[in-house]
Parts: structure tokens; sequence; C-alpha cells
């Protein structure tokens, strides 16, 4: 079975992406740094990956790491909005040089698929919904323009290198793991805990934003789905979400209701560099990935509620 390498693979998303190619029978080399991921979501599968503690930023790390490899995901990178404002030369560091080291590691080593974890951020504020792939991209933020430079990148490579890549656009993923505690956290963990311990969840802006949040589930099974695309659907971005529309003042209530509090939230100035109102289209990764989301919002958030409750460190069943 081919082995693949997911960087980022102790992250929110990565780890439960390696937990998706243990499932299907993939040889699987996780890569790094632990600056923003978790050594504990690895932790059940101990034994059963390799592990390369490294940068992304140290290019002859990334090529060792890339040795034997055919699959690569590529998911490492520093994430959120506010942290780029506050920072973005390290931003770019690691998410535009990162990526750029990997690209090149990666043509070297002969690897025959590379999926690149890019952002619907990359649209900005178009004022056009659903958000389709061949629409004008406006980034509104340094994390943006990282998440689009680096994009383009991929898709440089396949055009110049022959390289088969892909990019998939993520929009507001949510699920277990997802850590709460960072002052960068997602919004859905931040309610979840807020509400469980009887806090009140801090809401930027008015809370009519609207986000098309996507569970984890559907991001890895799109992820599966990329590393074995055909060569027609190569060298482009696709959106990977659920197609719907949900305020944050909504998903407060939703969460309230399965958690079974009343929210109160405390209204806080809009954040620099977000976006008001997201929502996908999804034809295009249904029509060349043959991608179809399995868990809608409600479901992903019984879910992610239920995984919080119980402390972790859980695992969804990937054998179904």
């Amino acid at each position: 079975m081919a082995r693949v390498l997911i960087t980022g693979g102790a992250g929110f998303i990565g780890s439960h992406l390696v937990d998706a190619c243990l499932a299907k029978g993939f040889e699987v080399r996780v890569f790094d740094n632990f600056a923003t991921g978790k050594r504990e979501n690895l932790a059940h599968v101990a034994g059963n990956v390799e592990l390369v503690e490294a940068d992304l930023r140290d290019l002859e790390a990334v090529r060792k790491a890339m040795e034997g490899v055919e699959l690569v995901s590529h998911q490492g990178a520093l994430g959120s909005v506010p942290r780029s404002v506050a920072d973005p030369l390290t931003t770019n560091a690691v998410n535009v040089d990162g990526t750029l080291n990997v690209l090149v590691a990666a043509r070297d080593a002969g690897v025959r698929r590379l999926v690149f974890a890019s952002s619907s951020s990359v649209y900005g504020d178009t004022v056009e919904l659903p958000k389709r792939e061949e629409m004008p991209l406006r980034p509104k933020s340094p994390y943006a323009c990282s998440k689009l430079a680096a994009e383009e990148y991929c898709k440089t490579f396949h055009k110049v290198y022959g390289l088969g890549t892909v990019a998939l656009r993520y929009f507001n993923v949510f699920g277990p793991r997802q850590d709460p505690t960072s002052q960068y956290a997602a919004v859905i963990p931040k309610f979840v805990t807020a509400l469980c311990t009887g806090e009140r969840p801090v809401v930027y802006g008015d809370g009519t934003q609207s986000r098309d949040f996507t569970f984890i589930r559907n991001v890895a099974e799109a992820n599966l789905l990329a590393l074995d695309a055909p060569e027609e659907a190569l060298g482009q971005a696709y959106n990977i979400a659920l197609n719907d529309q949900v305020t944050l003042l909504q998903i407060l209530e939703n969460l309230g209701r399965i958690i079974g509090v009343t929210p109160n939230p405390e209204f806080a100035e809009a954040r620099a560099g977000d976006v008001h109102d997201s929502r996908a289209a999804i034809d295009l990764a249904r029509e060349r990935l043959g991608y179809q989301p399995r868990v809608g919002c409600q479901e992903g958030l019984e879910q992610t509620v239920a995984w919080y409750r119980e402390g972790g460190p859980g695992t969804l069943d990937w054998s179904a």
C-alpha cells in the first residue's frame, strides 16, 4: 500500500486525516513541529505511524521526510486570520515558503499526488453567494493572501513540472479535537466550551455574519478523494463545504439546545480581516472529485458536543 506524508498531522484536521488514511490501509508518515499540533491527537495511533518532528521552513528536513512517499496531504500551516494580522511575516514564512519547500521536495521525490489545504478566505467579501471557484478572489487578510499564494504555487507546479496537485478550499471546518483554548481558536469550540462551563460566549460583531460550517468527516473524505483524483481534476482548486449558510447566532441557539442551556452572548467589536458572509458552491468538487458531504451541520454539532463532554480522545468511525 502507498505511503502518505501528512504535514501538520498532529493538528485538528491533520490528525483526522491520519485516522482516515490508516483505515484505508496507507502507510502514514506525519510531519509536524508541534507549534500548534498536539501530541495527544496522535496518542491513539502511536506505533502505527512514523513521526517526523521538524519545521516546514527547513527544506532539508522536508526533503528527508519526502523519501519513499507516493502521496502528500499538505495540511501544515499557521492558521488564523487574527494571528496573521498581528504577525504577517511568520504567517507568510510558514504558509508560503513552507508550502514551496513541500512542493519542491515532492517534485524531486516523484510524488504522484499532492493535496493542499487551502481556505475559503481567498474569496474575501465577495457579494455574490454561493462562492464559486471561477469568481474573482479578493483576500482580506495576510492569512488569506498566504493561502492564495500557496494555492497558485500548487497550480504552477502542476503546469510547469507535472506534479499532480489538488487544492481544497475548506469552509469553516469544525469537529472533535479542535482546540478551544487558543486565543485564535475557531468559534464553535469556543462556543461549546463557554456553554458547557456556564460562561458567556463571545460573539465578534452582531452575530448575523454567516458561515458554511463543515464537519471534519466531510473534509477528511474530500482529502481521500483528492489523493486519488483523476488526471483531468489536477492543477485546480475546489470548494469543500456543505453548500449551506448558518449565522453565528443560529449556531449558538442550536448548541444551546444540544447542551440544554440558554445562551447569553457577550458581543465584541468585529475583528479585522473577517468576512461577513460565506457559502460555497460544491458542484465542481462533486463533479470532478466525487465529493458528497455525508454529515450535516446539526449532526456534526451533536457529535462535536458529545466529544467535548466525554473529554476526548475518541476517534470517528472510519469503517463506516
